[in-house]
């Protein structure tokens, strides 16, 4: 939709009529912040900013917007590395800041109702005085809303053995794009008829609106340790994690970096890194005393067998979370090497590990960009950093050229475009180099189900068939559309 065929006057005077003023932005100075998320490669200024605080007023919010047939983006604290929240010229951005309430936590059932706009690291120090804690801890808990986790199905560094957003929610309240209210999920083990809790976790925005999610808690493990190997060969590195889960461990955390984000984290941190070593692995092990004690001889040996330079075991709790403030500000201390910098998130199979980083230092020379190396590498979820300077001609397209041939080479070896960052527009072309034109066919029917009229994040995640086509990567026979409702999606 064109933006000139919008009222926006008319748009304003109606959101007044239920919103406070200084709930809706207007003016280009008030909507400038809100022009890009954490993707600042992608940036559009909004039509409307609205910041509601009640669930009757968002229900009011979409109705209005879907009356005038005026797309809706959902956004939460615009930590988001996709572009998932880049807003759109001819529509409203959608805020969901104010909601930033806890509003129980149920110490029976180990679970906890909250708002969408409450940080991600703010449930677990609710939650400590009752022992317990929420397992997925993005890189950025300090700043991410829990809503937007939900969105993009966000994992972090213990998401190796306690599971991505998804295997720790247990319900949602949502709101269609007609502003009508669904409980999905229950606080029970499993929920009668389809499985919507795991469609709507990583569902980007596109199906429905966030409005209060219920979050499984754990007890705090009675004893966490944590080993930092040292290596002088990136590949070896790699090939020792997948004897460590091999050998039947499931760390708490298995982090990699290699020598350029090893240096940048201990010049910003002084975590206690080994500076000259090519690549460390963090390796957590939680559980009782005597478990982890076993398990860390057992890791040792299996790191000092693996070439390991060194193995050593953090000194104390102190040290532990030095250890691990070192690899959560790996991006923060990057961005100081580069005036920019561009983070992938790309997912393969552990045993592609030695092959991928090789492959991508060859890109990298190929490009003459430098590509610094921070991911989960138990489960195989890589971020590699592409620095760049926005500032010099055809770098960022280079750059965007150089992401997509490291996303696809992960999708050659087995594995997918993300692991945790989602889709938005980042990874949109990729999309169409992984599934074929019936998959994408049914994603778009999905969406069509919640969404008739894509007013929901529209032009994200899933792209048009006609958009493939003209890329040339999509899975297509005798060179066809299998369908002749193309000119829908």
């Amino acid at each position: 939709m064109a933006s000139g065929t919008i009222d926006r006057n008319g748009l304003l005077a109606q959101f007044r009529t239920f919103l406070d003023a200084d709930a809706v932005l207007h003016d280009a100075e008030q909507l400038k912040p809100y022009e890009c998320d954490g993707l600042t490669a992608y940036r559009q200024t909004p039509l409307l900013v609205v910041l509601p605080e009640t669930i009757e007023q968002v229900q009011q919010v979409l109705r209005v917007c879907a009356a005038a047939q005026v797309p809706v983006v959902a956004r939460g604290a615009g930590t988001g590395l996709s572009g998932g929240a880049l807003p759109l010229a001819d529509g409203v951005l959608l805020v969901l800041a104010k909601f930033n309430r806890i509003l129980s936590i149920d110490t029976a059932n180990r679970s906890a109702r909250v708002q969408p706009g409450v940080r991600n690291l703010a449930i677990s120090e609710a939650a400590s005085e009752y022992g317990l804690y929420y397992a997925p801890d993005p890189s950025s808990q300090i700043a991410c809303s829990i809503g937007g986790n939900v969105a993009e199905n966000a994992g972090g560094l213990h998401c190796l053995k306690y599971g991505l957003t998804v295997h720790n929610i247990l319900a949602l309240e949502v709101l269609t794009i007609d502003g009508e209210r669904l409980s999905i999920g229950a606080q029970s083990l499993d929920a009668a008829g389809y499985d919507l809790l795991a469609l709507l976790t990583g569902s980007e925005g596109l199906l429905a609106i966030i409005v209060e999610i219920t979050v499984r808690l754990l007890p705090n493990p009675e004893c966490a340790r944590v080993l930092l190997a040292a290596f002088d060969d990136v590949g070896a590195a790699g090939s020792a994690v997948g004897h460590i889960i091999a050998d039947g461990i499931i760390p708490a955390g298995l982090e990699m970096m290699d020598n350029a984000a090893i240096r940048a984290a201990e010049d910003f941190v002084h975590a206690g890194y080994p500076t000259e070593a090519a690549a460390i692995l963090l390796c957590e092990l939680d559980g009782t005393e005597g478990e982890v004690t076993d398990q860390i001889a057992h890791v040792s040996a299996l790191l000092e067998a693996c070439h390991a330079t060194e193995v050593r075991v953090a000194r104390d709790e102190e040290e532990r979370i030095r250890f691990w403030a070192g690899r959560k500000a790996a991006f923060p201390a990057v961005g100081r090497l580069s005036p920019d910098y561009y983070c992938m998130d790309g997912t393969i199979p552990r045993r592609e590990l030695p092959t991928v980083l090789t492959r991508t230092a060859e890109l990298s020379e190929e490009y003459g960009l430098a590509v610094v190396n921070v991911f989960h590498a138990g489960d195989g979820n890589l971020h590699p950093l592409i620095l760049y300077d926005a500032n010099k001609e055809g770098e960022v397209e280079q750059v965007e050229e150089l992401g997509a041939k490291i996303l696809e080479l992960c999708v050659e070896v087995g594995g997918t475009i993300t692991g945790e960052h989602g889709v938005g527009v980042e990874k949109i072309d990729q999309m169409c180099v992984q599934f074929s034109a019936a998959e994408l066919h049914s994603f778009h029917a999905v969406k069509s189900a919640f969404d008739r009229n894509k007013l929901l994040n529209p032009g994200k995640a899933v792209p048009s068939l006609a958009r493939c086509a003209e890329l040339g990567g999509m899975h297509v026979h005798g060179g066809e559309l299998p369908f002749p409702d193309l000119e829908r999606f």
